[in-house]
């Protein structure tokens, strides 16, 4: 059974410049439903903030740019975010999810639409899926040929103690990877956990990319996040090159139960960025970086 996800919280500034350019390389849209009803198999049932609303929300947080990645509860559907990259094709770029059987003229009509990138849904707790829907290894690796041949990179949503196992069949695919939300692991387990470090060394090597991000699902202590700092610090030592940041709004997965600290701000998760990185690195991560992987003009 889905159960119903929290609305975001209106949009506050983060209460510092962003430099000119800036992007927030990880966001869902919803809806319209009435064009875009949600997938019947799903995890959770979000509110409908469709494309317009994501650019409200980018101009009030003073976001240049952004990358919306299509979310499981709409499976291999692209529509909606298809839709909401036309509304500006030079500021939004995009990442599907795809099915083996996706034709060539789809493919070529999404990489004209501007996207860049398809996400596999590899994320796992104890051994199991945790998000219904989404691409597996096995569509990932029929695809990949005609996927780089599109110049397109892989973005994968795992948890970074399975990374270890993982990498040699995404290393395979011939791919740019980029790792979703630090590895999505709890500070819990430390920096040294194996598979964060070796995270931390394939962004050293420039053999991946992560999005330093997730900060709210990191946490163990909640805002402002301080567990999370020495996990960015890490990555952010190992190499900045290779790093993007993301908000992940509208912050699906929340629900207002007894253990729910509520739909996080995105000004927090700016500030914690801006805690992390001195100016130049701020600006690598939020504009030349994903200036370069996703092929904003």
């Amino acid at each position: 059974m889905s159960r119903d996800c929290l609305p975001p919280p209106a949009p506050e500034a983060p209460g510092f410049p962003l430099p000119e350019g800036a992007c927030d390389s990880h966001t869902h849209v919803f809806g319209p439903f009435a064009r875009h009803p949600l997938s019947g198999e799903r995890s959770y049932t979000p509110p409908e903030n469709d494309g317009p609303a994501l650019l409200r929300q980018l101009d009030a947080m003073g976001l240049a740019r952004c990358v919306i990645v299509t979310a499981s509860a709409y499976g291999a559907d692209n529509h909606a975010m298809l839709e909401a990259l036309a509304l500006a094709p030079d500021r939004l770029r995009g990442v599907a999810v795809l099915s083996e059987g996706v034709g060539e003229a789809d493919l070529d009509a999404m990489a004209q639409a501007g996207v860049r990138g398809v996400r596999v849904n590899l994320f796992r707790r104890d051994g199991h899926q945790v998000y219904r829907n989404g691409m597996g290894l096995e569509a990932l690796q029929t695809l990949a040929p005609r996927l780089r041949a599109r110049g397109w990179h892989l973005q994968a949503w795992l948890h970074a103690p399975d990374l270890p196992e993982l990498w040699p069949s995404l290393a395979a695919c011939g791919m740019p990877v980029v790792i979703d939300h630090m590895g999505r692991m709890s500070t819990a387990r430390g920096v040294d956990d194996p598979g964060f470090a070796l995270l931390c060394r394939l962004v050293a090597d420039g053999a991946a990319w992560t999005k330093i991000s997730g900060a709210d699902r990191l946490t163990v202590t909640g805002p402002p996040y301080g567990d999370v700092d020495p996990f960015a610090a890490a990555l952010i030592a190992a190499n900045p090159e290779r790093l993007v940041w993301g908000s992940d709004w509208p912050h699906i997965n929340y629900f207002g139960g007894a253990t729910d600290r509520g739909v996080p701000s995105d000004a927090n998760l700016l500030r914690a960025l801006r805690r992390w990185t001195d100016d130049r690195v701020l600006r690598r991560i939020l504009v030349d970086n994903p200036g370069a992987l996703y092929g904003f003009p």
